[in-house]
């Protein structure tokens, strides 16, 4: 059998500010590629900083008041209150936190600083993530389709890290038209094992690949045209999570300490 191959076109842009229309910029973009257009199953991947500041997710630090819990956390991680205090805001629970971050519960994922990052943001402010990147994925595709006829999934990613490896990847964090995730299970294995847990993240896989052509610092490339990978579009919508006791990481914190994430709050 022959392996299957793809490939990936970076999709350079202006800077990106509020209220421009992020589809009218990914068409432009694909328009100069060498993608030549849009086809049916192909993958539009975009960057959620740049699609947040689109959207008008910056915030101005100046302009916020460091409450109690905030000094709090800033003293103790040594961070910028006023940081501090838009991590809180934007965080469905915080955990814990090293020097320089809180890892924090949002939208039923863990990630630090809830998303928030002062990376490609104007001077003293930050970008949050995007207020519901699955429904930013889903309008995005619906313009694609209203503008050029193309039937193709789109993907939202950001960068994490992972539990004990250096380095960020990247992750969807939104999704529309095509599979997040494609059950393996039920398959055999080289040695006719039959697979029993295995799940393939296919929309986070897709989303490192397009991170090597978008870059993480100046590059002004903030979306990728992914062809090749044979994934079906449809109806499909949004990222799949798992409950945070069904998780090994957050599984074992909840085991050891069942109260750090009571009410949101870490154990006094």
């Amino acid at each position: 059998m022959t392996a299957p191959s793809f490939s990936v076109y970076g999709l350079a842009t202006p800077l990106v500010h509020a209220g421009d229309d992020m589809t009218t910029h990914i068409l432009a973009a694909v328009k100069r590629s060498e993608c030549r257009g849009l086809q049916a199953g192909d993958i539009v991947v975009v960057a959620e900083s740049a699609l947040a500041t689109a959207e008008g997710r910056t915030t101005r630090l100046a302009d916020i008041e460091p409450s109690a819990e905030a000094l709090r956390f800033a003293e103790e991680y040594h961070m910028d209150p006023r940081h501090v205090e838009v991590v809180l805001r934007e965080s469905d629970r915080v955990v814990g936190g090293i020097p320089g971050f809180l890892l924090c519960m949002k939208n039923g994922t863990l990630l630090p600083n809830a998303g928030i990052d002062a990376s490609n943001a104007p001077s003293d402010s930050v970008v949050l993530l995007p207020t519901d990147p699955d429904a930013s994925a889903a309008r995005i595709r619906a313009a694609i389709a209203e503008r050029t006829g193309a039937d193709v999934g789109v993907i939202v990613i950001d960068s994490r890290t992972h539990a004990m490896r250096l380095g960020c990847s990247g992750v969807a964090i939104g999704c529309s038209g095509i599979p997040s995730v494609i059950d393996e299970r039920g398959k055999l294995d080289l040695f006719g094992r039959e697979l029993e847990v295995t799940k393939r993240a296919v929309a986070d896989c897709i989303a490192s690949a397009a991170e090597l052509v978008m870059g993480e610092a100046n590059e002004c490339v903030p979306a990728a045209v992914v062809r090749g990978i044979g994934l079906p579009t449809g109806d499909y919508a949004g990222v799949a999570t798992i409950d945070a006791s069904e998780c090994l990481f957050m599984g074992v914190a909840l085991h050891t300490d069942p109260a750090l994430l009571v009410d949101g709050k870490r154990k006094p």
